[in-house]
């Protein structure tokens, strides 16, 4: 076995691509397109070459049998930590992308994403299905190095940024053609691999095609009909789940993906394209279902390895051997620089990452990257909190404090402390905290942690603030929605929670702001208020019976500031549902 050396790994820190191997693409040889798959919420357990009893996925299946497999790869327990990782090869710590929503989920875009490195270097790049990185400019995917994006909205279909007329509609939805809106047929994964397929026939080679579908991520109520109707009608007890009818339609959406995936690949077969096509599959994180999860403890939140668990395939049949790597322990940090070193780009000092590459333990299954350490954090709040919701492992043990993701410490509250320890070589499900027995091993993990947040995290005050969503005339309409503003009344992001944008006002024309109001036809504005920075900019009554009002000729003070729209009835202010700020009609 040849190691990767720990000294140099420890935290993954700062460590710009390390590679041992030139086992990339040489100097001359042509440079492989890649094809990079990633599902959304569909579990480590949710695959038939994980053992599941009942979930049937024979094109994945056969990928994995075909691709070099991780033993163990990690990912943040959520959406938007894993991607902003996956695409900038940096903690998301390191960013401001750091939740999956209000605000919280937007990359900065001084961030340098994979499509970006790859764009410099020649490549065509085209992203299809869920971005989740921020929905206005300059944080759209075309604003961070995609030459083609059809993509949703915010992190999910049937989520207050549905553009009118899509809610909550995986079948014929309207999705976003490098940020425009447009209507599509078919089933939303079947509609992202057409793009997909038609990108590959119409760009210039080599490329770099990003498949993120939203499935299975709910809501359920719209599925594949035939697939959910397959199992429906199957004996789903064998896979433990609670609600065997919430089940049969993430298995119909799990199916439908295999389905949509092996299509992709049968084009990229009947295009000759095999030997010239890296392949990468894995998932954001784990399931939103219980049952089934190939004996890992927990689910999506949870930074047990349930929850941060993906498999990760990797297919290159002309340097790739299949076959499991049992010493390669990776994590999505490492996908940047490692396809970077597939693509024989080199690393850029100037632009350091966390990840390592795995191209030596890929190409040859006698190198180890188990000798490092990981460290995952992810929970609710605007900024990250020492210790809360965290795990390092480092070699074969695990330390866990489950805070829970879904809590928000308010700012002088101690983190909830249930540190655990766990040998994952002989106990992989997480079932007997060694933190008494083997306080040597609690006490360097803990150290470690504590190296990463003290080499990770901004500490000034503004650190974290949401990016500045740009508003001018070259930008055309700006679609503000809850998913990116920073709330000023606690609560979620439904009903009568109230927030405003961080916005950059760039000189130009005067602007129309158009804004509807919530959907609920129990909530009816009595006037409303735009105002920037506390300024009201415009004060009305709000037209009775109306659900959205247009107000001409806006003037927006130039600089960056907040903007905000107040409702007001009798019972209490709150926020719009979504605003447009338009080009002067």
């Amino acid at each position: 076995m040849i190691a990767m050396g720990h000294e140099l790994l420890v935290g993954l820190i700062l460590l710009g691509g390390l590679s041992t191997s030139g086992a990339g693409t040489p100097p001359g040889e042509a440079r492989p397109n890649i094809v990079l798959i990633m599902t959304d919420d569909q579990g480590y357990g949710d695959l038939g070459v994980h053992g599941n009893p009942v979930l049937e996925t024979p094109r994945l299946d056969r990928l994995a049998a075909e691709s070099a497999r991780a033993g163990t790869f990690y990912v943040h327990p959520v959406c938007t930590p894993t991607r902003a990782a996956l695409m900038t090869g940096r903690h998301p710590q390191r960013s401001t992308a750091i939740d999956t929503y209000i605000g919280r989920a937007m990359l900065d875009p001084s961030a340098v994403t994979i499509a970006e490195r790859l764009s410099d270097a020649g490549y065509s790049t085209g992203i299809f299905g869920k971005w989740h990185l921020g929905d206005c400019a300059p944080m759209r995917a075309i604003d961070q190095g995609f030459d083609v994006s059809v993509i949703h909205a915010g992190g999910g279909i049937g989520q207050p940024s549905d553009p009118p007329g899509g809610e909550s509609a995986y079948t014929d939805p309207i999705l976003f053609r490098n940020g425009v809106p447009e209507s599509f047929e078919g089933y939303c994964t079947e509609v992202y691999v057409d793009e997909a397929i038609r990108f590959i026939d119409q760009v210039e080679k080599p490329f770099f095609l990003t498949l993120t579908t939203n499935a299975p991520h709910g809501p359920f109520g719209d599925v594949p009909e035939d697939l959910y109707d397959k199992y429906r009608a199957m004996d789903l007890e064998p896979v433990g789940a609670s609600n065997h009818d919430r089940q049969a339609r993430i298995f119909a959406m799990d199916s439908d993906i295999d389905r949509q995936v092996g299509r992709l690949l049968d084009h990229i077969e009947e295009s000759g394209l095999v030997e010239d096509t890296v392949v990468i599959y894995l998932h954001d994180n784990g399931p939103d279902h219980d049952g089934y999860v190939a004996g890992l403890r927990g689910r999506k939140g949870s930074v047990h390895e349930g929850g941060v668990r993906s498999p990760l395939f990797v297919r290159w049949p002309r340097r790739i051997e299949p076959g499991d790597r049992p010493e390669l322990m990776g994590a999505h940090l490492d996908l940047h620089p490692t396809i970077l070193e597939l693509c024989g780009v080199a690393p850029n000092p100037e632009l350091p990452v966390d990840g390592i590459s795995l191209v030596p333990a890929l190409v040859d299954p006698a190198v180890s990257t188990t000798d490092r350490s990981i460290v995952i954090q992810a929970h609710r709040g605007d900024r990250p909190v020492r210790w809360h919701h965290a795990m390092v492992r480092d070699g074969r043990w695990k330390l866990v404090n489950h805070s829970g993701f879904g809590r928000e410490i308010p700012e002088g509250e101690a983190v909830p402390m249930n540190l655990a320890l766990y040998d994952l070589r002989e106990d992989p499900a997480e079932t007997r905290n060694l933190a008494a027995e083997r306080p040597e091993e609690f006490k360097r993990l803990s150290e470690i942690y504590q190296q990463w947040w003290d080499s990770t995290i901004v500490e000034e005050s503004d650190a974290y603030r949401p990016p500045a969503i740009r508003i001018g005339p070259e930008v055309g309409t700006v679609r503000l929605t809850r998913q990116d503003w920073r709330r000023t009344r606690k609560g979620p992001w439904g009903g009568r929670s109230q927030g405003r944008w961080w916005v950059e006002s760039l000189p130009g024309a005067p602007h129309d702001v158009l804004v509807r109001k919530l959907p609920s036809a129990t909530v009816r504005p009595d006037e409303f208020e735009i105002r920037f920075n506390g300024k009201v900019l415009h004060a009305a009554e709000w037209p009775k019976g109306e659900s959205m009002v247009v107000v001409d000729a806006i003037e927006l003070p130039v600089g960056t500031g907040w903007f905000e729209v107040v409702c007001r009835d009798e019972e209490s202010d709150y926020g719009p549902y979504q605003v447009e700020v338009r080009p002067p009609s």
